[in-house]
């Protein structure tokens, strides 16, 4: 049982969006990556894919006039039962949001280079997304938009503690003719990263990656190309992942669905079900090559 303070007030989950942007290269996919700022208070100095909780605005914007897809639409790909369709299609607009925000890719149909100019200079003066959208014009691109994985944060977090997100994660190809770069303040750098390339970074110590990164990049790492991935996407529902943790023998630890320690019996992804906290890194028990199993 995971253990924690009985008499704690519970830790409130809070909705949130991820977005796994994806391009091809020469040596295979890549995907975009962010260095949080250290002094972030969720999972601060890490490396991260563009995200971020989702807003009361971003339930505000004008569907019909901001998006090419009606919310019903949005919702039933998500294969969540328990929220409704407004809130189905803020998730997403917060995934683009905070794409557009953290690393200045824009996804919205017929956007030139004059457009995402205006766009990016509207942002520079703090003129709010919702209020950018409107007066450009712009209707946002969800069909870009496919949904991949959904982590709900555990009682006792390895990382952010005293925080919980519910947080889906969408894959996406990256917008043409559009150049990432990051915002300076929430993230400090960006790079395109082979999923492999980069686990062997966090291995060596170069980088500092969370569980769901970890285990999202392993996931990512088994496909040759950006449209293996999308299609993918659409063959399934996407995965539901409550990593459990617990310690065993002074360890910290985090188990996966279909782990003896987990609850769920069925295994729901690729990859090792189970990382221990060994100093610094999250390791599978057998090491690295475990995560490619």
């Amino acid at each position: 049982m995971q253990a924690g303070p009985s008499d704690a007030a519970p830790v409130p989950i809070r909705p949130a969006a991820t977005v796994l942007i994806c391009r091809d290269s020469a040596a295979g996919p890549e995907i975009l990556m962010i260095e949080r700022h250290a002094l972030s208070d969720v999972h601060g100095g890490s490396f991260v894919f563009p995200g971020g909780k989702v807003d009361p605005a971003d339930a505000r914007l004008d569907f019909d006039a901001h998006l090419d897809q009606a919310p019903d639409r949005l919702h039933a790909p998500l294969c969540e039962e328990d929220i409704d369709a407004t809130t189905a299609a803020a998730i997403h607009i917060a995934g683009l949001r905070e794409v557009f925000e953290e690393c200045g890719l824009l996804f919205a149909h017929g956007l030139d280079g004059e457009g995402l100019r205006q766009a990016a200079a509207l942002a520079a003066d703090g003129i709010g997304f919702n209020d950018m959208l409107v007066r450009l014009g712009l209707r946002l691109d969800t069909r870009a938009l496919k949904p991949w994985s959904r982590w709900v944060t555990p009682l006792l977090a390895l990382s952010s503690p005293g925080k919980r997100f519910d947080t889906r994660f969408f894959i996406a190809k990256a917008p043409a003719g559009q150049d990432a770069h990051h915002d300076a303040h929430e993230a400090v750098h960006s790079a395109w990263l082979q999923p492999r390339a980069a686990l062997e970074s966090y291995w060596r110590g170069e980088i500092v990656l969370a569980a769901p990164q970890i285990m999202s990049l392993a996931h990512l790492g088994r496909y040759g190309n950006v449209d293996a991935m999308l299609a993918e996407a659409d063959s399934r529902p996407p995965c539901v992942v409550r990593p459990y943790n617990f310690e065993i023998d002074g360890t910290r630890a985090t188990a996966y669905p279909g782990d003896e320690r987990h609850p769920e019996r069925s295994r729901v992804m690729p990859g090792p079900l189970r990382l221990v906290l060994r100093g610094k890194r999250l390791e599978p028990p057998d090491g690295f090559d475990e995560l490619w199993r």
